[in-house]
């Protein structure tokens, strides 16, 4: 299969360099030469072929994994409107919720939700700004989640996470570098935030606790504090920066963006390990949520002290 899509992704780089689907580096990009946009779609084509081989399972999810992943790609293309961009997320996620029974649930908590994972899909296409962040990072939440799904309960088809993390392998070899062949554009960080965020919703339905929110931890502290330290500067949140901490320490620190992107995926790793240690221990719910709560305020103490100390950097910039 892994041959298949280096097959794929081969002939989507024809295609861009034919149409010209590239990325050209401006006074916020992160990368310095122009670079084929929209490489991530192989994680589009990773769960098709779960989807195809697995006899078709969980229609409504990949329906609306498809129409996600149309919209971005044509956004990575031609860029659409905001309002246009909004419907078919929410058309998407509605189709996800429906996959996963969450329309069972009362109002709020299905306004609640579709806030929540709008958010987070958004949040994760943000964190794609350097060499092999995206790859590195989603490989090491994917690992999470097939950790405890082989040693604490099985919630997910293993085929859709090894499909997955196959295209990610692809999609690596070509942006885990230091000059990168493609970047994963909207298409690829949204796509893959879906997969991820449809696993993460069924362990939430089997394991209603607070440890799931642990396997996106370092990209949630990221871009939660980035959000609280722009709108401290009175900055409009919904406008393209070079704040993120990543950011500052590829772009200001000139720490190389491989070394940046591993330690994230390295330290979402540990973090995934933990994780599966607080699913197995009988602890009451409440000291497992201290325990969540608690190292969730160390990496932000981390985060904020790491920050302090390059920040100054960015504003010389």
């Amino acid at each position: 299969m892994i041959t298949i899509l280096f097959i794929i992704i081969s002939v989507y780089f024809k295609i861009a360099d034919k149409f010209n689907i590239i990325d050209k580096p401006n006074e916020r990009s992160s990368h310095t030469s122009i670079t084929i946009r929209g490489g991530g779609i192989i994680f589009y084509f990773g769960a098709l072929s779960f989807f195809i081989y697995s006899g078709f399972q969980y229609p409504w999810f990949f329906l609306g994994l498809s129409f996600i992943t149309l919209i971005s790609f044509l956004d990575d293309v031609l860029t659409l409107s905001n309002k246009l961009r909004l419907s078919f997320h929410l058309v998407s996620m509605g189709l996800l919720f429906y996959q996963l029974d969450l329309f069972e649930l009362s109002w709020y908590w299905i306004v609640f939700a579709f806030i929540l994972f709008i958010g987070i899909t958004n949040a994760y296409n943000f964190m794609d700004g350097i060499n092999g962040i995206t790859g590195a990072y989603s490989l090491a939440v994917l690992g999470g989640l097939w950790l405890i799904n082989n040693y604490h309960m099985n919630f997910i088809e293993n085929d859709l996470i090894y499909c997955t993390g196959l295209s990610l392998l692809v999609f690596n070899f070509y942006n885990f570098r230091k000059k990168a062949k493609c970047f994963a554009g909207d298409v690829g960080s949204i796509a893959i935030a879906f997969i991820l965020l449809f696993m993460i919703g069924k362990l939430l339905l089997l394991e209603p606790s607070l440890v799931p929110v642990l396997l996106l931890g370092v990209y949630g502290v990221d871009s939660v504090l980035t959000i609280i330290h722009r709108l401290i500067l009175k900055e409009n949140i919904f406008q393209a920066h070079r704040k993120h901490l990543y950011q500052i320490l590829a772009n200001e620190a000139k720490v190389p963006h491989v070394i940046v992107s591993a330690s994230y995926a390295v330290l979402q790793m540990g973090i995934n390990c933990f994780a599966l240690y607080l699913l197995y221990i009988d602890y009451p719910v409440m000291y497992v949520g201290l325990l969540v709560v608690g190292l969730l305020i160390i990496l932000a103490l981390v985060y904020v002290l790491i920050k302090r100390k390059y920040y100054h950097l960015h504003q010389l910039a």
